[in-house]
């Protein structure tokens, strides 16, 4: 079947290829992919995976083998997907990664939710209670930081959106961001909370910016420069302030039905910024890591 695959040791660190099927375990569904999502991270690090291994993490289809070992989607549902080797033809995948798609929904938007919306939606969970705490999302223009905005004000959050160029603005303020500023010296005051997507120099300054007994999820780093933190920074008075990497994607299916079901309420935006075949990968690889795309690139596997 056709597949992107990683090239570790030449060009872009992927290239479009021929692989073998993919064999669906028991526990596991086979999916025909119709949609898929590119992470920034998949292609800024394409390299960093073993070569031949089909790339990409977030997909929905339909269900074209059910699990047998496990209850699950049935044959012919439509499904949204969390799992390795989404940018292919077919992905096989464990059934506590997939979701079942409600009839009459737009289903090519949801392929962008599954990787940065857990993602969001497990670290502001992770987070307390958010009514009236102030939270701070960094990148905000992102995928990930999108969908925090619009999930932190639903939780009623005083929610402040930081975005690299004024360029980058645009419908922040719509998705519920109380405040949006350019650059994080413009945020004034303390935070409750964060969302940092971006790391090199804006990780410290938010971690400066946080409240004693705050938390400050470290999600993303966008920037792809080091961050450096003074001495005695992370030393605090009164109560623990914390920093945190959310990475776990472990059995996203329930997360998944409720983000699917948000978008069917109208309560959730997609973050689609760009969309096209998966065969202009190159164009919209290009046009995401140059920071082009307000949200998240969209692919056709036509």
């Amino acid at each position: 079947m056709r597949a992107i695959v990683a090239t570790p040791d030449a060009g872009p660190g992927y290239r479009a290829d021929e692989v073998a099927e993919p064999v669906a375990g028991p526990r596991q569904v086979l999916i025909e992919v119709a949609h898929v999502s590119v992470n920034h991270g998949e292609v800024r690090y394409a390299s960093a995976f073993p070569a031949g291994a089909v790339l990409g993490h977030d997909g929905v289809g339909r269900v074209l083998r059910a699990a047998t070992a496990s209850p699950g989607p049935r044959v012919g549902a439509p499904v949204i997907a969390l799992g390795a080797g989404a940018w292919a033809r077919r992905m096989a995948v464990d059934v506590d990664a997939v979701a079942e798609i409600p009839p009459g929904m737009d289903v090519a938007e949801l392929a962008v939710l599954p990787t940065v919306g857990v993602t969001a939606l497990r670290a502001l969970r992770s987070s307390g209670p958010l009514a009236g705490r102030r939270v701070l999302v960094t990148g905000a223009s992102g995928g990930v930081g999108r969908l925090a905005v619009q999930l932190a004000r639903r939780e009623g959050a005083e929610v402040v959106a930081v975005v690299g160029s004024a360029g980058r603005v645009g419908g922040l303020t719509e998705l519920g961001a109380g405040e949006v500023v350019v650059g994080i010296d413009a945020v004034a005051g303390p935070v409750d909370v964060v969302v940092e997507t971006v790391g090199g120099d804006v990780l410290p300054a938010a971690w400066r910016m946080l409240s004693p007994g705050g938390v400050l999820h470290s999600v993303g780093w966008a920037s792809g420069e080091p961050a450096t933190f003074p001495v005695n920074s992370t030393f605090a008075s009164g109560a623990a302030r914390c920093l945190r990497s959310v990475g776990d994607v472990a059995s996203p299916s329930r997360d998944l039905a409720y983000l699917v079901d948000l978008v069917r309420d109208g309560a959730l935006r997609t973050p689609v910024g760009w969309h096209g075949s998966w065969r202009r990968l190159d164009e919209a690889a290009a046009a995401l890591l140059n920071r082009r795309v307000a949200g998240k690139v969209l692919l056709d596997v036509d």
